[in-house]
């Protein structure tokens, strides 16, 4: 196997392909899309999003300090490819991509309607790291669309959604599943 040295743009990939929405009220109501993102601790709740100053919605989120993360899916590709290369300086996203903006439960900013999962969040603290700044927040709620919900288990359907994630320049659709967790060391039934 060859190596390969280090460049610019070289990152651990795959990565989701998520629409952060915010803004105090639906006036100011914005969307980006963002790929770097992910949880960092699990009890409390928490997790990072990294927004480059220069972005259009950066100031919406630091007048609040909240913000939603929703995922997205294959249906909504489209939608979250325009979100990321239009800036809301000039353009109604909600408009423009047909995306439904429902009002947050716990934060000022909106869910998307369309989004199989949504997280409420709060700036916890800003980080400058260099191109982005890294907002790390706790999570407020967690809306779920009860279609992706399996009844006997309860748990998110990742496969089942269609998630969408991105990896150095194209979005990929989620594949089958493998294995759950353990299931390496998981002991045999006997016969």
């Amino acid at each position: 196997m060859g190596k390969i040295s280090w460049r610019p743009g070289t990152m651990v990939y795959p990565v989701p392909a998520a629409i952060v929405t915010v803004g105090a009220d639906p006036s100011e109501w914005n969307m980006l899309t963002i790929a770097w993102t992910g949880t960092i601790c699990s009890d409390p709740a928490m997790l990072y999003i990294s927004i480059r100053p220069s972005r259009y919605s950066y100031p919406l989120l630091m007048k609040r300090g909240e913000f939603t993360l929703n995922l997205t899916t294959v249906e909504m590709a489209h939608a979250t490819d325009w979100v990321g290369v239009r800036s809301g300086a000039e353009y109604d996203k909600w408009k423009k991509t047909g995306l439904t903006p429902l009002p947050g439960e716990k934060v000022s900013s909106p869910t998307i309607a369309q989004s199989p999962l949504s997280i409420e969040c709060r700036v916890r603290e800003v980080v400058p790291l260099g191109t982005h700044d890294m907002f790390i927040a706790d999570v407020l709620n967690v809306r779920a669309d009860e279609r992706w919900i399996d009844p006997a288990t309860g748990a998110f359907s990742l496969k089942d959604a269609g998630l969408l994630v991105f990896s150095h320049g194209a979005y990929y659709s989620l594949g089958d599943l493998i294995g759950r967790f353990g299931f390496s060391v998981k002991k045999e039934k006997k016969k």
